[in-house]
């Protein structure tokens, strides 16, 4: 018989998935800074993201409740491969000789294969409340836009999306999941809107970026007079608001293991996938005095948190989304090519950035070869592929043990798994056969980026 101290997996059942979202923004120590409208550069009403969104995502972009209840179709949904799995990784712990007890939370499981599928199937539930028939979107390495492509497939809504070029070519399969879902796909920038004509004008070999992309399915949804909305994986709260279904059963999860994390770890992009995983616990050391530390995990090619500047910017390049205090690299800012597409972002989102900026959360930015292998190290220890993007919270959580391997002290580490890696194939055989480049921030794209700023008095 498995005593607790032998379990490894630790699951919960179906009637266990949580019933209610978690808002942070009820308990942040500061509340954010206003979200401005690009044209007048005033705080924004519900009116004026009405033409994007549905009423209901607004009123949850903008809620101060702590708890906002999961409707009952979306926790039906949820159902089917909700709650995911709490692992310890005790072969891990075995190969690094650590103290350290490493947990991981495994969001590939879902059939998109990320976290993403949180909030695609409560966008898709909303929008077609609302009698929405067709949602664009951007995606950079194309998690996102398989799971609202599998969101819309099941409530018969049409889905077109813009994948940011060097990502499009990439992870071919990426889009032919997309495509099997029934979405339209374009690579980003494409001729079929004035954003990314302009883009392909000045730079036809262009490789694209999510705020690129972000601009062209805006455009799309801008100009449709209506029939049109536009969805957004990461970087909004009502985005991050549904990703805290994964840390509200993690903790569930740990009470089940008797056990507490020192550390939560995440990638960050755009930030939903870790602010997802870590705000459960952040309410916990809010409101219990905890020490618990935060990491938010980025590449050293798109360092936004590390790096950056915490200013108000447009989410995208051609500034037709409002603007948003953030870490930023400047809305112009085009990433190097790597293969963590989801992490190339110019910005991050707001909560994630303000919780940084006050000092309640770290951030570190690693280099490409390093997060490869250590998602090699994962796949022969743990067997599972990691998505190089969740590969970054790999790294990390490995490091954060071998300091406690260093210190010769006990470490309890948790990171989220957001997604598996078996469509990313291409990106593991450049780092098995020595192709793989360590691409560094260029410190001149950031003054660059950076003096097109839009100039907002401080609010």
């Amino acid at each position: 018989m498995t005593t607790q101290n032998e379990r490894t997996r630790f699951l919960l059942g179906e009637h266990e998935i949580p019933q209610a979202w978690y808002n942070v923004l009820a308990d942040l120590p500061k509340p954010l800074p206003p979200v401005l409208h690009p044209a007048t550069l005033q705080p924004v009403g519900p009116d004026d993201l009405a033409p994007l969104f549905p009423m209901a995502l607004i009123m949850q972009e903008v809620s101060s409740e702590r708890y906002i209840e999961i409707p009952e179709p979306v926790r039906e949904m949820y159902k089917l491969y909700r709650p995911s799995p709490l692992i310890r990784a005790r072969r891990l712990e075995k190969w690094l000789d650590t103290p350290a007890r490493i947990y991981y939370k495994y969001e590939g499981v879902s059939p998109a294969g990320s976290h993403k599928l949180n909030t695609a199937i409560a966008q898709a539930f909303y929008n077609k409340q609302e009698g929405v028939k067709k949602l664009a979107t951007e995606t950079g390495a194309g998690q996102w836009g398989s799971a609202l492509s599998m969101a819309g497939a099941f409530f018969d809504i049409e889905v077109e999306v813009f994948m940011v070029k060097v990502s499009y070519y990439q992870k071919p399969y990426r889009r032919n999941l997309m495509e099997v879902y029934g979405a339209k796909v374009h690579p980003s920038p494409s001729p079929l809107t004035e954003a990314g004509r302009k883009i392909l004008e000045r730079d036809p070999d262009s490789p694209g970026s999510l705020g690129i992309a972000i601009s062209e399915a805006v455009e799309v949804a801008a100009k449709s007079g209506g029939s049109v909305k536009y969805s957004l994986g990461s970087v909004l709260n009502h985005v991050i608001l549904h990703q805290t279904v994964v840390g509200e059963e993690a903790l569930q999860q740990f009470a089940l293991a008797d056990d507490y994390p020192d550390v939560v770890i995440g990638c960050v992009g755009g930030g939903s996938n870790f602010a997802g995983f870590a705000l459960p616990f952040l309410r916990e050391r809010l409101h219990k005095g905890l020490n618990t530390r935060f990491i938010a995990v980025e590449p050293r090619a798109c360092p936004s948190l590390t790096r950056g500047k915490y200013a108000y910017d447009y989410g995208d390049t051609a500034h037709l989304t409002p603007l948003i205090k953030m870490h930023t690299l400047g809305h112009t800012f085009v990433p190097s090519g790597i293969h963590a597409g989801g992490l190339r972002y110019h910005g991050m989102a707001p909560i994630v950035a303000a919780l940084v900026d006050q000092g309640l959360m770290e951030a570190v930015a690693v280099y490409q070869n390093p997060v490869f292998e250590a998602a090699v190290t994962f796949a022969r220890t743990e067997g599972i592929l990691p998505a190089p993007e969740s590969a970054h919270a790999v790294r990390v959580a490995m490091d954060e043990a071998l300091q406690a391997k260093a210190e010769g002290r006990p470490r309890v580490i948790a990171f989220n798994l957001s997604g598996h890696g078996l469509l990313d194939l291409s990106a593991y055989d450049a780092y098995l056969s020595g192709k793989l480049e360590d691409f560094e921030f260029p410190p001149e794209a950031l003054e660059k980026s950076l003096a097109d700023l839009p100039k907002v008095e401080m609010i």
